[in-house]
């Protein structure tokens, strides 16, 4: 299953604030600077993005929208093509 626009659209927003966030508060606990701490916040916020991105597309697959129904098969085509359905 494809993800939805939603998850991509707001699971990107997530993904770049909380990087943000992060490098904020790891700055603020005097972390240096260095290539572990650039994949741990790669890693917190990739959890976080995916993390959120589920939760949109969980909560959009339960929204209350009907079902539609198509009818299949060759009757339905041939009435569609404008011919006669009834043979």
């Amino acid at each position: 299953m494809m993800p939805s626009l939603w998850n991509l659209v707001i699971s990107t927003v997530v993904f770049f604030f909380a990087a943000w966030y992060i490098h904020r508060y790891l700055d603020d606990q005097g972390i240096p600077k260095g290539p572990t701490r650039g994949i741990l916040v790669l890693v917190i916020a990739s959890l976080l993005s995916w993390g959120v991105g589920y939760f949109v597309d969980t909560t959009e697959e339960k929204s209350p929208m009907p079902d539609v129904v198509t009818p299949t098969g060759v009757t339905q085509l041939l009435k569609d093509a404008g011919g006669q359905g009834n043979p």
